[in-house]
């Protein structure tokens, strides 16, 4: 099944491909930023397969991820796979 998942910009890199570092809880990854020019640090994202597709609501990032983290699905999704 094909899940986005919520995560706070942290950080983003200006380029011809405008990437961020992104936190998912305590995972932190690189993602695409391309398709939400908007995002800016201290925002959050919805991430799908390495693209954030998406600007959500703090209070609804943090009420998805912690419904995630109830059903173990975040240690399961991040472990070695980009969100």
């Amino acid at each position: 099944m094909c899940l986005g998942i919520p995560g706070e910009v942290l950080s983003t890199v200006e380029g011809p491909l405008r990437m961020g570092r992104v936190a998912f809880g305590q995972v932190i990854k690189e993602v695409c930023l391309a398709y939400v020019p908007e995002a800016q640090p201290g925002d959050f994202v919805v991430v799908h397969a390495g693209f954030a597709i998406s600007r959500v609501d703090p209070e609804g990032a943090l009420r998805v991820f912690a419904y995630l983290e109830e059903l173990g699905e975040t240690a399961e999704k991040l472990g070695g796979q980009s969100p």
